[in-house]
């Protein structure tokens, strides 16, 4: 324990929860809006129908410090629609609180699933046991079902022998690949923490997907195993399009990229910018307001 370790980073915030609620129109242009600023950009959030007869959409958000948690209510302030509370998250280890009491998650032929739900595995389901920690991607989230779903149809007809997974938060979905016959399955997060968490849940899950703390796509140990027949981005949508040239160059003619991370309103956005560098749109997959995009390279 370092000397400092009980102070408090004044950069840091309490654990806080912020809630907004309001029609899917204004629910859908904030969560926009949070993904074009700047200050918001690492904001962990979530968008979802809360209430389908009323139209009450929700957005669940964690800002970690005081400049993000600023950043936020400035934004939704801009919304008057939407009802916007936020409260003090308790002492405790709210996040594996919360992932205690999620269910296990059927996309396809996968099965993604927490310790606490191991006696429900199916019998003829690919089993994916992940622990999520501090990183994304459990399963619950519809871009993560998305990413799996596609994928799912994507091996009735195909294997994929080199798998790429751009920010891969707990490694889940290059997991799935080790899991279905992937020789070669490589996964990438800017965040450390998530990437010894994925290497953990690949430990746990016999596999050999193996994960590097990178940024990008410019890595020699991301670059070396290239040309992939196949690689996943669930990140956000600015991202997806910056990197569209460099996930390009990374697949193999013919080969596939499943993004997700997008709302749907972003779809067009997305979209255009593969489809310009020779990419063919061969199916969408939405999840609540979340859409995942299936390409292949010409």
């Amino acid at each position: 324990m370092s000397p400092d370790s009980g102070k408090q980073d004044p950069g840091k915030t309490d654990a806080v929860q912020t809630v907004a609620r309001g029609p899917r129109a204004e629910a859908e242009a904030a969560a926009l809006a949070i993904d074009a600023d700047p200050a918001t950009e690492s904001l962990t959030y979530s968008i979802l129908e809360e209430d389908e007869d009323r139209d009450v959409w929700r957005i669940d958000a964690f800002p970690t410090t005081s400049e993000e948690q600023a950043a936020l209510a400035a934004t939704l302030a801009a919304f008057p629609a939407l009802r916007v509370a936020t409260e003090k998250l308790a002492d405790a280890d709210w996040l594996a609180m919360a992932l205690s009491g999620l269910p296990p998650v059927r996309a396809g032929r996968f099965f993604v699933f927490g310790a606490h739900d191991k006696g429900l595995v199916p019998p003829n389901a690919v089993a994916l046991s992940i622990e999520a920690g501090a990183a994304f991607g459990t399963g619950h989230h519809g871009t993560t079902e998305g990413c799996l779903s596609a994928f799912d149809g994507l091996l009735k007809r195909r294997r994929f022998g080199r798998v790429l997974d751009v920010g891969c938060g707990t490694g889940v979905l290059a997991i799935a690949a080790a899991r279905t016959g992937s020789r070669l399955a490589v996964g990438t997060d800017i965040d450390g923490p998530s990437v010894r968490i994925a290497n953990e849940n690949a430990a746990l899950n016999r596999a050999t997907a193996r994960f590097v703390h990178a940024s990008g796509l410019n890595d020699a140990r991301v670059r070396a195993p290239a040309p992939y027949d196949l690689v996943f981005a669930n990140i956000l949508a600015p991202p997806l399009v910056a990197l569209a040239q460099d996930i390009k160059g990374a697949l193999k003619p013919g080969g596939y990229a499943i993004l997700s991370g997008l709302l749907r309103t972003q779809e067009r956005r997305v979209t255009a910018a593969y489809v310009s560098r020779g990419f063919r749109l061969e199916r969408r997959i939405r999840r609540d307001a979340w859409s995942a995009l299936v390409l292949r390279r010409s």
